[in-house]
């Protein structure tokens, strides 16, 4: 009787399931007994953009209240004439980094429902793109609210300097390092009718209000008799790119 021989396709099986079970041991020993997909120290990108964001807000106050420290020993120390502070108050007020009250008034723009549909006759179904706010949207306010004279704007709780940049990543705003979802509201001090009439006589706003009519987009405007705007507290300095090499 010859001996006995596990035939090829026999030992293709056995192959193949002893690589399972070595996958299946990989897999457990990786995970320890957790379950990858829900495992909660497997963060989602959004969630550390929004702890990134926390943070930043955190240095962002630690740096502003070192700062005005160092403004104070700064005007201690230099020996300045009471004409020469005033000036570099004025200076700093110019600039936006230091806090500016008066009367104003905000904006603030909204997402439309995920469910709207168009408000008018003959206007056609709105499509995704036609029911978030755009980085132009925000832009226009901005650039309205500076025409109509203001004296200073935020938008959320950000001072807005001369090199602040309104960037919007589909529907979330990254400004000056720290995210946000809408709703996005815009304030600023200074005449109320001249920003008023500002916004009245842009038009990327007329454009973006015949959206509001036709989708349900979030539009409002109140007008304050007091506002208290905060200084910028971030940094300064100006960041460009340098040729590698």
């Amino acid at each position: 009787m010859t001996g006995f021989r596990i035939r090829p396709a026999r030992l293709a099986t056995l192959g193949v399931f002893a690589l399972a079970g070595l996958i299946f041991w990989i897999s457990f020993n990786t995970a320890h007994g957790t379950d990858l997909r829900t495992d909660s120290s497997m963060l989602r990108l959004s969630d550390l953009i929004q702890e990134r964001s926390r943070k930043n807000a955190e240095l962002d106050s630690s740096a502003a209240a070192v700062r005005s420290q160092v403004d104070r020993f700064a005007r201690r120390d230099s020996g300045s004439s009471s004409e020469e502070n005033r000036k570099l108050t004025g200076l700093e007020k110019d600039a936006g980094t230091k806090k500016v009250s008066g009367a104003g008034l905000s904006v603030t723009l909204d997402d439309a429902p995920p469910d709207a549909t168009a408000q008018i006759p003959g206007v056609p179904e709105p499509q995704a793109n036609d029911l978030v706010i755009h980085q132009q949207d925000l832009q226009a306010v901005v650039n309205a609210l500076w025409k109509g004279g203001a004296e200073g704007i935020k938008i959320m709780d950000q001072r807005l300097i001369s090199t602040s940049a309104v960037r919007c990543v589909g529907n979330t705003l990254i400004l000056q390092g720290r995210v946000y979802s809408p709703p996005y509201k815009v304030t600023a001090v200074g005449d109320r009718g001249a920003l008023k009439k500002a916004l009245d006589s842009s038009p990327a706003i007329q454009n973006y209000l015949q959206y509001v009519d036709a989708y349900d987009l979030g539009w409002k405007v109140e007008e304050s008799k007091s506002v208290t705007l905060p200084g910028y507290s971030g940094t300064v300095d100006l960041h460009y790119a340098k040729p590698v090499g």
